[in-house]
């Protein structure tokens, strides 16, 4: 039984806590992202990347399916408290690993990370959309997301800090982000003892095809919301690959290169922020969503295009903020504002299929792309072939976005 207290238990507080929940499970991650980025490269090298990749994409399916089977017989709470505190401790306990071990442990390390980043984030939303009503979630999602922007670039900017002012080192990080992790147990016990935690039981009649889950009538429309989704995930180890190759072409040495990194994706999440507050609504008041998904194939194109003539880090970075800066913030807002005309059951079947196949499996082929043509080409050719290869996969983007468009609009006139 849920015994809320109904001060407490208000809305607008929940709201502020989970703010603050979110917050820290995103300084944690970009505390973690840097530092396992940095040793990875550190013992195997930037060129081995794409390997990895397809370890975290198989691993992940296979953690994946078993997190969901423990979800499906305990509370989320305990989920959320259980999941965390062994985060923390295997992190205290890689830790420890790195002193006797380097390239195995770099290996298992970023699997790690890039594994507790989904689980931490899926079921941090998971918890949210149980506990919130439609209609609340419509007035407080934008604020608890903005928590989670904060994040990263707090745990971007201490990382860095931490890695310049103090004795810490890369390695070191582990501990700072086992001890956030740690607040955040402390913090979900508090809010399962004030309540917190009372989920919502929203059952309404299914009133039009689209709510029952009917799929023929937006066939058309799906299959191009995913073939984007998915052209995306394509071409961002592409994008990823590049860029980390020429960090560490400009930093050698393990501490500078995690600082670099630090501050880098805390200026990706300042981006995220600034597009979100200013651009976004802008754009979406004026233009309408279609616009705002063609924001980012078109800004990486541009980048894209200028580093592959002068292949510098300053024009890899900006590619990668074109990549993901643009996708955590008006593309992401954008492809939500999508879904309305669609039923939120036919929503659920869709997102699930495009994230349990669709994103490993084109993460993958992203992956084996760029080990082809890096196996392909000679050295001085492989920035060139890459670039060109992202070029011409954004300008299938835009081609599918143009599709969308004339669906979007045929669906909103019905």
């Amino acid at each position: 039984m849920c015994r809320a207290i109904p001060r407490i238990a208000l809305p607008g507080v929940r709201a502020g806590v989970f703010f603050l929940n979110f917050f820290l499970v995103i300084t944690a991650l970009y505390q973690l992202k840097p530092a396992s980025r940095s040793l990875f490269i550190e013992y195997l090298g930037a060129v081995r990347l794409p390997y990895v990749w397809i370890a975290v994409a198989l691993f992940m399916g296979i953690f994946i399916s078993l997190y969901h089977r423990l979800v499906s017989r305990i509370s989320r709470q305990h989920v959320v408290m259980g999941s965390v505190l062994i985060f923390g401790i295997v992190l205290l306990i890689f830790r420890i690993w790195f002193i006797y071990s380097g390239k195995s442990v770099a290996v298992a390390f970023y699997v790690f990370v890039d594994i507790l980043g989904v689980v931490l984030v899926e079921q941090f939303w998971s918890l949210v959309n149980s506990i919130y009503s439609t209609r609340e979630g419509k007035s407080w999602y934008g604020l608890v997301g903005t928590g989670g922007l904060l994040g990263g670039v707090t745990g971007g900017g201490v990382s860095a800090l931490l890695i310049r002012y103090t004795a810490m080192k890369t390695n070191d990080l582990l501990i700072s982000a086992a001890g956030t992790l740690f607040i955040i147990f402390t913090l979900t016990v508090i809010m399962g003892r004030f309540g917190l935690f009372c989920e919502v039981d929203e059952s309404r009649p299914v009133r039009s095809p689209a709510e029952s889950g009917s799929f023929s009538g937006f066939k058309h429309y799906l299959i191009l919301i995913a073939a984007i989704l998915l052209l995306s995930q394509l071409i961002s180890p592409v994008i990823e690959y590049q860029f980390m190759n020429k960090v560490q072409s400009a930093y050698a040495n393990i501490d500078s290169r995690t600082e670099f990194l630090s501050l880098f994706f805390s200026l990706l999440s300042m981006v995220s922020i600034a597009v979100n507050l200013l651009v976004t609504p802008l754009i979406h008041r004026v233009l309408g969503p279609i616009a705002g998904l063609i924001a980012q194939p078109l800004v990486i194109v541009i980048s894209s295009v200028l580093f592959f003539l002068n292949p510098t880090l300053v024009l890899a970075g900006a590619v990668k903020i074109g990549d993901k800066g643009l996708s955590y913030s008006i593309n992401r807002a954008s492809r939500e504002l999508l879904y309305v005309p669609i039923g939120s059951l036919l929503i659920y079947r869709a997102k699930a299929w495009i994230d349990m196949l669709g994103y490993r499996l084109f993460k993958v082929l992203g992956s084996a792309m760029i080990l082809i043509i890096t196996g392909l080409v000679q050295v001085p050719s492989r920035v060139a072939c890459l670039s060109l290869t992202t070029i011409l996969i954004c300008g299938l983007w835009l081609l599918l976005i143009w599709f969308l468009r004339q669906e979007y609009k045929a669906i909103n006139l019905t």
